[in-house]
């Protein structure tokens, strides 16, 4: 395993660290939390210390499945959490609709209490602002509240994470333009590059750190997937169109160079494409079975992506990789 400075915050972190998104929402099949709970201690002995979840994943699972799998590693882990929905008025939700975001200092002191108590620990690392629109941004009241929560020993660094899907650049230029953010996560892989790139750029000028998710174009980049491949209905990806998989599975063809006689896989190298990149810190692949979380966290030391392999990529990015305008939707 690697690790990266995030930000210029002096914590180190792994590059690819573990998001739980996947084992506490069950849009990825997953529904037994003994599963996830294997899944994070297994992380953790091959090398992952970061590891990245949200006081809504779950209503609060994310959370305490963290405490319960690594509450006695304490010390040797790096928590990221999120604030801002306030899904203890508003527990339900209809599949994807967000809830609504409350920024006021009442709420997110609160908020922060309450995922420090599911956390089973007295401080988070890094505490992050959970898809906020331009009003939470220019919110003077809500940075500083941050700031007093630093002070008082209950968060390390804070930074923010754009969603839900993907974009939100206006936000993200906003964010690390006007505000002393330490890091910003963000929607980016090869098949979904702005914006991405431009949101990494400004973070490299800034000297923020950028933490990737969704690093697999929501798993057409892992190689396995076939024109055959079905979803279950639990599982968010069978909402999709078929035109996502036929015209993704497209693409993934024209980069079988990353992965030929390389020593890498594909997943593999999606990973290392992001880390050619300084300003990546981390990337936050979706894990859900163990073999391909080791296959994930082995990333960290194939060999990086080569001047010649990185131009290659761009020049088929650029030119939508021989399809028709019309055909370039991949998703999120």
């Amino acid at each position: 395993m690697q690790y990266r400075e995030l930000g210029n915050t002096g914590l180190k972190i792994s590059t690819v660290g573990f998001g739980l998104w996947t084992v506490t929402t069950t849009w990825w099949g997953i529904t037994d939390d003994a599963v996830g709970i294997g899944l994070l201690r297994r992380a953790h002995e091959l090398g992952v210390n970061f590891f990245d979840t949200a006081d809504t994943y779950g209503n609060g699972k994310g959370e305490t499945l963290l405490a319960d799998a690594l509450g006695q590693k304490r010390d040797e882990i790096v928590i990221a959490t999120k604030f801002g929905y306030d899904w203890y008025n508003n527990p339900e939700r209809r599949g994807q609709q967000e809830r609504p975001h409350d920024w006021s200092p009442k709420f997110v002191r609160f908020a922060c209490e309450e995922s420090l108590k599911r956390l089973g620990t007295d401080y988070i690392d890094f505490y992050q602002i959970h898809n906020p629109r331009m009003d939470a941004i220019q919110s003077d009241e809500l940075f500083a509240t941050l700031d007093d929560l630093k002070s008082e020993g209950k968060i390390r660094h804070y930074g923010a994470t754009l969603g839900p899907a993907i974009g939100w650049e206006d936000e993200g230029l906003a964010v690390i333009r006007d505000r002393d953010i330490v890091g910003l996560q963000q929607i980016y892989n090869l098949l979904e590059q702005e914006p991405g790139r431009r949101l990494t750029e400004a973070c490299e000028e800034k000297g923020v750190g950028v933490i990737c998710r969704v690093t697999h174009s929501s798993g057409l980049l892992e190689g396995t997937y076939t024109l055959d491949t079905k979803f279950d209905k639990t599982d968010h990806r069978s909402h999709r169109k078929r035109e996502w998989l036929v015209e993704g599975l497209q693409k993934v063809d024209q980069l079988a160079f990353l992965a030929e006689e390389t020593g890498r896989t594909i997943g593999q190298a999606a990973l290392q494409w992001l880390l050619a990149s300084p300003a990546v810190a981390s990337t936050l692949p979706n894990i859900y079975n163990e073999e391909q979380l080791v296959e994930f966290a082995e990333a960290a030391d194939v060999a990086p992506l080569t001047d010649d392999e990185l131009a290659r990529v761009q020049q088929l990015y650029d030119g939508n990789f021989g399809l028709k305008p019309q055909e370039a939707s991949v998703g999120g």
